[in-house]
Order: C-alpha cells, then structure tokens, then sequence
C-alpha cells in the first residue's frame, strides 16, 4: 500500500497518469511540456523566440522546436542589414528529419547573424536560448512583440499541440 501511494504521488509530481485501472498492467501517458521554456521570452506559435533588449531583439528557436527537428545538421542564414517581415521566412534549417523555415515572430532589419551556426549548426539543439541564437533585428513594430505569447501561455500551447 505504501509503494502504490508512493507511485501515485510521484506520478503526479511528474505530470504522468494512469490510463486505466482496469488494464493488468500500468499504462502510462505524459501530460507535461518537457521542452525548456524561460520567463524572459516571448513566443510565436511556428516555435521562435525573441529576447527584446533595448532597441534589439534576438530571435532563435525554441527548445521544443529544436526536440521535433533532431539533430540540426546545417542552419541557411540571411545576410544582415536585409529586413525581416513577421510571420515570413528568413532562414532554414536542415535537420536528420527534414529542411524547415524559419519564421521571423516580428518585422524589422537584421542588425547581427549568428555566424557560428554556419560551422557549428549542432548549437540550434545544444543551446537554443544561448548559443543558438540566429539574427539580431532592429524591431519597426515594437506593438508586435505583444502579440507573442509569454511562457506560461507558450507551455500551454506546446502541451496542446502535442497532445494531437
């Protein structure tokens, strides 16, 4: 009784249930968004990032975009000084599982890229949130930055997505 009480309590601690009581067997499922999200960040629903700074914002993907490519294996960035438009495109990324986009979460010129992810594109998965970080723009619509989600909204929107 006392193991059964145990199991239960640290099943919830870990987000994880039983599916049945019936079943001879535990049968287990995962209910919770294991992906890293940080309080700093806000987020787009195609898995970018932005830390706002100043007059600067970092954009990169996310930690659970990150776990559904696998591993990167070449990151195509843009040149700076080109602008940048929400929603849109502005680089790719090729992983073991297939190339895709990149979307920008906000418009504005590309004031930095991230040159290191051209040898090093392993850092996308490694370091999402440091050292993989893809361009710096100068924002022209800082009011978009409030349409991104924060992190508990982003957790949640994560946890929804993969539940389907």
């Amino acid at each position: 009784m006392a193991l059964r009480m145990w199991a239960s309590s640290t099943a919830n601690s870990l987000g994880i249930s039983c599916a049945s009581k019936a079943l001879p067997f535990p049968a287990f499922s995962l209910s919770r968004c294991f992906s890293t999200v940080l309080d700093n960040l806000k987020y787009a629903s195609s898995h970018e990032w932005v830390k706002h700074e100043g007059s600067v914002a970092t954009i990169g993907v996310t930690d659970h975009a990150q776990h559904h490519l696998g591993d990167v294996v070449f990151a195509e960035l843009p040149d700076g000084g080109v602008g940048v438009t929400a929603g849109k495109a502005f680089a790719s990324v090729e992983s073991v599982k297939a190339t895709s986009d990149v979307n920008s979460p906000i418009s504005g010129e590309i004031v930095e890229v991230n040159t290191k992810l051209s040898e090093t594109p392993g850092l996308l998965n490694s370091s999402p949130y440091e050292d993989g970080w893809m361009i710096k723009v100068k924002p022209s619509n800082p009011a978009e930055l409030e349409s991104l989600m924060g992190p508990k909204e982003y957790t949640k929107f994560c946890e929804e997505e993969d539940a389907h």
